[in-house]
């Protein structure tokens, strides 16, 4: 599809990440969906802006927030549906699920349900592209939770030692499930990840796809000279609860106007023309998508300890 513009170009991506998530809410009730969700819905901007000058060799690892990232890189929708169906046409062949998502063919390597695991692999894969001394940059996304966890210092501490290209990115939706980094954290995360040695960057305007797309570019160039390890907070929002796919209000640990705040400002709500020009090639996309699913076949008895190392 050609667009006008960089900003229709995004816009387009992150639309359609929305649409394609609200449709999950939309079959989550009827069981069909084989695993938990955790949704990127108030977030989408963040994996489009990080995803759009990258490279097909570059590798990004996610964290189980992971949808938005596998969409914005490429990721074949068909597959993507197949797979939180739990069907063997899946992208892991239905043993993955919503998170652990993975596509190594576009870059994007696999998830993992475990707070901050993916950090150190992304490390690793950086560690291994300076080794082999491969064009690659890689991409470790996290959350603000992640930054409490020791294995992320760990890789902090690691990457700016031995001068590894990667780029650290981290979703700040102030959450950890229900606590608010500022009853959990001392430090702003950004400043902290600047004493290991790294340059830091952060983008308060998380929900502005060009606000991101022009936070991260410049890092992506400098790292494709430098090969040098660099930090990025963005800031953004989710909008419905960590897993699931409803609203959590009455959870009592934040209030309807802090999300109404962030929303008066999402172009996803507010662009009433763009979304009315995408919308209907986008959810007929889907649909044939979900149709893909439903059709699929599930997994054989025979592929029980296939793929298994």
């Amino acid at each position: 599809m050609k667009f006008d513009n960089l900003y229709e170009e995004l816009f387009y991506k992150s639309l359609r990440i929305r649409l394609i998530e609200k449709k999950i809410i939309e079959l989550y009730p009827t069981d069909k969906i084989q695993s938990p969700v955790h949704l990127s819905i108030g977030q989408e901007a963040v994996a489009v802006g990080v995803c759009q000058e990258l490279k097909t060799t570059d590798l990004i690892f996610p964290n189980y927030r992971g949808h938005a990232y596998y969409l914005a890189r490429g990721g074949n929708l068909k597959e993507f549906f197949a797979e939180i169906y739990g069907k063997r046409t899946g992208c892991c062949r239905g043993k993955g699920g919503s998170m652990h998502l993975a596509g190594p063919e576009i870059g994007f390597m696999g998830a993992s349900a475990i707070v901050a695991s993916t950090i150190p692999h992304a490390v690793g894969a950086a560690m291994a592209a300076r080794k082999l001394k491969k064009d690659q940059i890689i991409i470790a996304v996290f959350g603000d939770g992640a930054t409490d966890e020791g294995v992320y210092h760990e890789s902090l501490n690691f990457a700016s030692l031995h001068k590894l290209p990667v780029i650290f990115v981290c979703e700040n939706n102030d959450l950890a499930v229900h606590t608010h980094t500022s009853t959990r954290q001392a430090y702003k995360i950004f400043e902290h990840a600047a004493v290991y040695g790294l340059p830091t960057h952060y983008c308060e305007e998380g929900y502005d796809i060009i606000k991101v797309h022009e936070a991260f570019s410049p890092l992506v160039a400098e790292a494709r000279i430098t090969k040098l390890p660099q930090y990025i907070e963005i800031k953004t929002c989710r909008y419905l609860e960590h897993v699931g796919v409803n609203e959590d209000y009455d959870a009592g640990y934040r209030s309807v106007s802090e999300i109404e705040e962030w929303k008066r400002k999402d172009p996803l709500i507010i662009e009433k023309e763009l979304i009315d020009k995408y919308q209907t090639t986008i959810l007929a996309e889907i649909e044939d998508a979900v149709m893909f699913a439903e059709n699929s076949p599930w997994p054989l008895l025979e592929d029980l300890l296939t793929d298994v190392i």
